[in-house]
């Protein structure tokens, strides 16, 4: 019986402790940023650091907290406003134009409201009109971090609220992508969509994530083969935050959209660095249709690589 429970608890250690579960829980920190939701034995290590803690409260709290919310409301209230106006105008290079501006004005201001330090590297890779931008997912800011260096077409499911109002503003100004609830099951008809969209070299870069759920940040899953099916130029870029000042991993079974905002709001910053790779190209291949399935999954596994091989990105899964 012994030998039963021993080989039982290594195994249910193995699981609990596996790699895959370990990249859907926050990432754990060498030292204390004075954040008690990196460390809850905080006032366990010494008065000195309780006090410093304590005036980081007040700071982050009683001054930081409500300028951040206050530039947010601003941000988000401009982008309905000012995208709703836009789409008044007659479709043309003032449009387009105008509301580049508009959205990036916004964004920016949105990225102020999280006191984000963002640094751009390879700035030349950046995606162009009817591309594809496919990049490694942490986080719902992830789109802000990504749009206030450059416009983007999103893909999503249509929400209702005020998530919903954004959406129909925003789609008045640009061609973003919006799908009821039951046309994301069709992939045929989703494909169908992007592969319109990519074709107009007038249209901005699309932006997706093709991991699918949000990762802690130390590492890289696997690509979903479904985003490459398009034949377009695809743009990866690769994410790094620096969870020192503030873990920006959202983890949706523990924290809802308001109460992770609040949590970003009341960090110290959101630091990050972003990394423009170089483009690629879809690889013809003469016998497409009993190829398809591979080279589908050669192509997305082929930009998975360079993502998961930038600096401090420790690794693929």
């Amino acid at each position: 019986m012994s030998d039963i429970f021993y080989f039982c608890r290594r195994g249910v250690e193995s699981i609990m402790d596996d790699e895959v579960t370990k990249r859907f829980s926050a990432e754990e920190l060498e030292s204390w940023n004075l954040l008690t939701r990196s460390n809850y034995n905080f006032q366990h290590i010494s008065l000195r650091l309780t006090v410093l803690w304590g005036l980081g409260v007040v700071i982050r709290y009683g001054f930081l907290l409500p300028l951040r919310v206050t530039l947010a409301f601003t941000g988000v209230g401009l982008l309905v406003v000012l995208t709703s106006i836009i789409g008044f105008l007659p479709n043309g290079r003032m449009k387009n134009f105008l509301s580049e501006q508009v959205h990036l004005m916004c964004y920016r201001i949105c990225v102020r409201a999280l006191t984000a330090i963002i640094t751009y590297h390879d700035s030349e890779n950046k995606p162009k009109n009817g591309g594809i931008c496919v990049a490694n997912h942490t986080s719902p800011i992830d789109v802000i971090i990504l749009a206030s260096d450059g416009c983007y077409a999103m893909v999503g499911q249509i929400h209702g609220g005020l998530m919903g109002v954004i959406q129909k503003s925003m789609v008045k100004a640009c061609p973003h992508i919006w799908f009821e609830r039951s046309e994301v099951k069709d992939r045929h008809l989703v494909a169908k969509r992007l592969s319109d969209h990519v074709e107009d070299t007038t249209k901005l870069p699309i932006l997706i994530f093709p991991e699918g759920t949000c990762i802690n940040n130390t590492s890289v899953m696997m690509f979903k083969k479904g985003s490459f099916e398009i034949g377009s130029t695809v743009y990866p870029v690769a994410i790094k935050y620096d969870p020192r000042f503030g873990d920006a991993f959202w983890n949706s079974s523990q924290f809802g959209m308001v109460n992770y905002l609040l949590r970003m709001m009341s960090s110290w910053a959101i630091v990050c660095s972003v990394w423009y790779l170089p483009p690629m190209t879809k690889e013809v291949r003469t016998n497409i249709h009993r190829q398809l399935g591979k080279q589908r999954l050669a192509f997305s596994n082929r930009n998975l690589h360079p993502v998961a091989q930038t600096p401090k990105c420790s690794g693929t899964l």
